[in-house]
């Protein structure tokens, strides 16, 4: 047994509160290396009374990548106090003790020392991370305002271009989208599906994308007023959709009203503590086209990237800290927002992020907050920053199987299962899953124009846990490449519309949120992976009900294995009977619901024994006494 290759890290995403009477505890061993692993545990004042570490729970293997198993277990303990260890038996027989101070062999002499134990102090539930209910159950549609719906033309901004009529937009295009637009196609979203928008930047700004920022208290004129706004978001929550709108707190404008006072006063400005500026005078770049703007190169000051036009807070300046705070929570109060997306969220200090938690939550307890973090994202979810954040780290591994073809099944679902391993279960049951966005190439165009490879990877986002998003002319086959192309107006001519694919997007929404507890809550058993035969097999399951979902990548059809007796086809593409056999062919998948009564008796009797042995080991103690 490779013993270097154990991991466990106490209150972290290895051992964490899940719910009340719900303590999870995860341990990490090299792949195929280890037989079984028991969790030694119980209260640290009771060691020596009831010598508990002679009595272990069986953990359950949950995920393999091609490095490391992980194995865990759903644990509580009635004083909410616990010290644990593990005990760990290899495949080559070895037996060992992993506790708090190292390995140790598995012996009488080391488990009896309670200073040996990783120890829980004390559940505090005010400690536990904690997500929205409502944010597990949302499926979001991303809306990027000037290029939805221009629904009030007497607010279009100078030099506005008629709708959709260049086939490739550019930079600096205006097509005079606006929230009168969204406002006049909510009947539209309502019958999609879809119970939650993702807004990019509202506020006062110049760009056609509004991530300058020129005053956060203001809805860019262009887009309406801010009794439009109020008006959206009552109507949308009418029909039960949250809203979401983007905070750009890491940098402003240069048409800012605190950059202009920079640019006028220089050193002696009031504002030249609120960003980081190396020298004086500082440089104006408001002179440079919109594409030279986006890669100025370096100037005196930070920026975010290279864009000169987006000069960078200083978030650690406390009058920095005050207004954006205040700007948080104004939204919240006056306009009944659901959730704040945060952009570049990791270039942002922690100390800031952890105020504008504190701060949002205590006028609005179930308000979601997300980030903008393209990388693993630990530190930011541990539940007092963010809930989740925009999981393009798990887009990637999609990405990558589905339309570069660079992963095969088995790394895919090892690159999967890392991610998964990275958080919380509560903290992956919210995760803002995605296919595209502004910030990339549509998903068609990703897919090279193969709609069928669009639905069968979109079945598969949609099948994963987490709150799956759409971007606006998904559903009706819009494509695009990088930004600005991914940003074309949307198609609202029916003519132009793609209705299988609408169809079909329709179907997926309901599709998800039918067996929403399931695909939200439920745990991954990938039990049919073949890398030959490009074929994923995998099952949902939460208590006795399951999912199985079947996936073909192959040019050659393929064949199902033999399903449960009473499984019910819930849902599929490019798939068919053939003589009796469930037949897949290329892109095309399946998914089967089953309720599995066998294995909630086995659950039933499981707990009956394991309410027998903790009986046993409490008539032992009391024999000694």
């Amino acid at each position: 047994m490779d013993t270097a290759a154990i991991y466990h890290r106490s209150e972290s995403e290895y051992a964490y509160l899940y719910e009340k009477g719900h303590y999870h505890i995860r341990i990490r061993t090299k792949a195929k290396d280890v037989d079984s692993v028991e969790l030694i545990s119980g209260d640290p004042y009771s060691l020596d009374e009831e010598k508990w570490y002679t009595e272990g729970k069986e953990m359950k293997k949950v995920a393999t990548t091609n490095m490391h198993d992980y194995w865990m277990i759903d644990t509580h303990e009635p004083t909410k106090r616990m010290a644990y260890g593990f005990r760990v038996i290899g495949k080559d027989g070895i037996e060992i003790f992993y506790s708090d101070q190292g390995v140790y062999p598995f012996e009488k002499a080391f488990l009896e020392q309670m200073n040996f134990y990783f120890r829980v102090p004390y559940i505090h539930e005010i400690d536990a991370f904690r997500a929205p209910d409502w944010a597990s159950e949302t499926i979001w549609y991303q809306i990027f305002p000037d290029r939805f719906n221009n629904g009030d033309k007497s607010n279009d901004p100078k030099g506005t271009l008629s709708w959709g009529s260049k086939a490739h937009p550019s930079r600096d295009d205006f097509y005079g989208g606006d929230l009168q637009g969204v406002l006049d196609k909510l009947d539209y979203l309502e019958s999609l599906g879809i119970n939650g928008i993702y807004f990019t930047p509202i506020f006062k700004a110049h760009s056609n994308h509004k991530y300058d920022t020129i005053d956060y208290k203001e809805i860019d004129p262009d887009f309406g007023d801010k009794a439009l706004f109020k008006k959206v978001v009552d109507e949308a929550h009418k029909r039960g959709i949250r809203i979401m709108i983007d905070a750009v707190f890491n940098h402003v404008g240069i048409q800012s009203s605190q950059w202009q006072d920079i640019l006028k006063h220089q050193e002696k400005s009031k504002y030249k503590d609120w960003f980081y500026i190396h020298s004086f005078p500082v440089q104006d770049v408001s002179g440079l086209s919109t594409d030279e703007l986006e890669n100025v190169g370096r100037v005196n000051y930070d920026t975010f990237a290279f864009t000169g036009h987006m000069p960078k807070l200083n978030t650690a300046n406390p009058e920095v800290q005050d207004y954006l705070l205040d700007i948080a929570t104004y939204w919240i109060k006056e306009f009944d927002i659901d959730a704040w997306r945060l952009d570049v969220a990791n270039e942002v200090d922690h100390f800031f992020w952890k105020r504008f938690f504190k701060e949002t939550t205590a006028i609005k307890e179930d308000l979601y907050i997300l980030g903008e973090i393209w990388h693993s994202s630990q530190n930011w979810l541990n539940g007092d920053e963010f809930h989740a954040v925009m999981n393009y780290a798990f887009t990637d591994n999609i990405e990558n199987y589905f339309f570069k073809k660079i992963l095969s099944p088995s790394r895919l679902v090892s690159s999967l299962n890392s991610q998964l391993m990275l958080y919380r279960k509560q903290t992956t049951e919210v995760m803002f899953n995605l296919l595209d966005s502004h910030d990339t190439p549509r998903v068609l165009s990703k897919a090279n124009g193969n709609k069928h490879l669009v639905k069968s990877a979109m079945a598969f986002l949609y099948s994963q846990p987490g709150a799956p998003c759409m971007y606006y002319g998904t559903e009706i086959g819009m494509d695009g490449e990088a930004d600005p192309d991914c940003r074309k107006c949307m198609i609202w001519d029916e003519n132009k519309q793609d209705h299988d694919m609408l169809d079909f997007s329709k179907a997926l929404i309901q599709f998800r949120k039918k067996y929403q507890k399931i695909l939200s809550h439920g745990e991954t058993e990938w039990h049919d992976v073949r890398d030959d035969e490009q074929f994923i097999g995998f099952k949902r399951k939460l208590g006795n009900q399951e999912l199985h979902f079947y996936f073909n990548q192959d040019e050659d059809a393929a064949f199902l294995p033999l399903l449960p007796y009473n499984a019910e086809k819930v849902f599929g593409f490019n798939d068919e009977t053939y003589e009796q056999d469930e037949v897949l062919h290329q892109n095309g998948f399946s998914v089967y619901y089953y309720v599995d009564n066998e294995e909630e008796k086995k659950q039933r009797m499981s707990e009956k024994r394991q309410r027998a042995k903790k009986r046993k080991v409490l008539l032992e103690a009391i024999r000694t006494i």
